[in-house]
């Protein structure tokens, strides 16, 4: 699993080589398939690179990393647009060195205008200066426009699909949605892939052991973590 995330970490840096992403929108065709598990292991695995990242919490209508790392939800990246809270009030440090939190806030009624606000645009502006890195964790992109309007504030998109779960025509559709706005998909991370159903039961493969923090996810000396079952990266530019 942790040389999973470092191939698709590995893959990210070299899908733009001219000007490698910083600014990154993880995303996934339908709920459920994975996407805030995999940002938060790619967030570590960027931190122990010595990369200093902020893992940012954009999904305004169903946010849930300040359940993953177990802390408030409140104050957070919507209340500091407000103008109700200061940015040194909204990032978190987490228990990962080089590693710190922004959670969604108070959820508002219009998800879609808050993330594609002037606002916005100057608060990514404002984290490039303090961060390597920056994550955002955005709801399903055939569900709503936010990840699109995410997509034209980044530098790639990271779609999540579940194996045997995800159609091939959901991921078409989700591709033309991020292209639709002239944003890049970095790459494709297979979630859920079983190597035992695509191999066969006496296929092999190594086993680790993981120790827990106590935030939801387990993570091993290497700063990797486990969640689920065994993800398999893909990392091909489309």
């Amino acid at each position: 699993t942790a040389e999973s995330y470092r191939r698709l970490r590995t893959s990210i840096q070299y899908a733009q080589l001219d000007v490698p992403a910083s600014t990154i929108v993880v995303t996934s065709s339908n709920p459920g398939e994975g996407k805030t598990t995999t940002i938060c292991n790619l967030a570590i695995i960027y931190a122990h690179d010595g990369k200093r990242t902020v893992l940012l919490d954009t999904d305004l209508r169903k946010p849930n990393l300040h359940n993953e790392f177990k802390v408030e939800r409140m104050p957070g990246l919507t209340d500091f647009l407000l103008g109700n809270a200061l940015l040194s009030d909204v990032i978190r440090k987490t228990p990962i060195d080089n590693l710190d939190l922004i959670c969604s806030g108070t959820v508002p009624p219009n998800p879609s205008e808050t993330v594609g606000s002037q606002k916005m645009k100057d608060f990514l502006i404002e984290l490039k200066k303090q961060y390597d890195i920056i994550l955002m964790d955005s709801p399903p992109v055939l569900a709503v426009t936010d990840p699109a309007v995410l997509a034209t504030l980044s530098d790639g998109v990271v779609l999540v699909v579940s194996s045997g779960k995800t159609r091939v025509v959901e991921l078409e559709q989700s591709c033309e949605s991020i292209g639709a706005v002239r944003a890049s998909v970095l790459g494709v991370v297979l979630n859920n892939f079983d190597l035992r159903m695509a191999y066969g039961g006496d296929y092999k493969y190594y086993r680790y052991k993981y120790y827990s923090y106590g935030y939801g996810y387990s993570y091993g000396d290497d700063g990797a973590g486990k969640r689920g079952k065994r993800k398999k990266a893909v990392g091909s530019k489309q």
